[in-house]
């Protein structure tokens, strides 16, 4: 079975190329990453995936599953979930709340039911309250279980925002940048998190990433992207050591 592929993938804005043929494949329980300078492609790729974007040509495919044109509310109850490189919480809510927005994509609502607040709903609302707070022990947010998401350290937020993708239950999950904005400290806690999803949940992590130190550190392969365009792929070591990669944005 193809757990997920991304198939000679392209989109233009405007006349520019912004993806221009990328093709790769995540397997199941792997952590895959993709790297490049700004512009490369790499979140517009995000985008194509969440079907925030439609693609101007290729295909993408989630277990077997042709999902090019599935509409972008669909994504998350078919399997993958994401967080965004600038963090998208809502403030004023409480850790616990914003965790629960999560479980949105496992809501099948029934008006009257709702309505009269019958004993199926308040079933799903138990279900609903126990995976969230499971969700909060394995990311250890008790302490911060109840606060309000403004009153929140940036790297606390970051942690809540991977907590709400993991609360829809993915099987594969997008985290765009999840190192961005963080100290060193919280990086290498970032990726035992990373570890712990993959290995513990059995969750399937694709990963847009800029910091070299956790791309090394958690990814079992490596895609360079630059101008919207495939430059090598394989391990991090490999990717790194690629002349094209080190010409184009390592610096060499």
């Amino acid at each position: 079975m193809t757990f997920f592929a991304v198939e000679d993938l392209g989109v233009s804005f405007g006349g520019i190329r912004a993806v221009d043929g990328v093709s790769f494949e995540v397997e199941a329980g792997e952590v895959f990453t993709i790297i490049g300078p700004n512009g490369a492609g790499k979140t517009t790729i995000f985008n194509l995936i969440s079907r925030i974007y439609d693609p101007t040509d290729g295909r993408l495919v989630f277990r077997d599953e042709d999902i090019t044109r599935v509409p972008p509310h669909e994504i998350a109850r078919r399997g993958i979930a994401r967080t965004f490189q600038n963090i998208e919480l809502f403030e004023h809510a409480s850790v616990l709340q914003n965790l629960l927005l999560g479980r949105h994509a496992h809501a099948r609502p029934r008006l009257l039911e709702e309505i009269l607040f019958l004993p199926a709903v308040r079933a799903r609302e138990r279900a609903h309250r126990e995976a969230a707070e499971k969700v909060i022990d394995f990311l250890e947010l008790q302490a911060y279980r109840d606060n309000l998401v403004v009153n929140l350290p940036y790297g606390v937020r970051k942690v809540v925002e991977m907590g709400r993708a993991l609360c829809t239950e993915p099987a594969l999950l997008l985290l765009d940048e999840p190192s961005s904005g963080l100290s060193v400290e919280e990086t290498e806690d970032m990726a035992f998190w990373i570890q712990d999803i993959r290995s513990l949940l059995g969750i399937s992590v694709l990963m847009v990433e800029h910091d070299m130190s956790l791309v090394g550190a958690v990814s079992d392969r490596v895609l360079a992207l630059n101008y919207g365009r495939v430059l090598a792929c394989g391990t991090s070591r490999e990717v790194q050591e690629h002349p094209d990669v080190v010409k184009a944005y390592l610096g060499g």
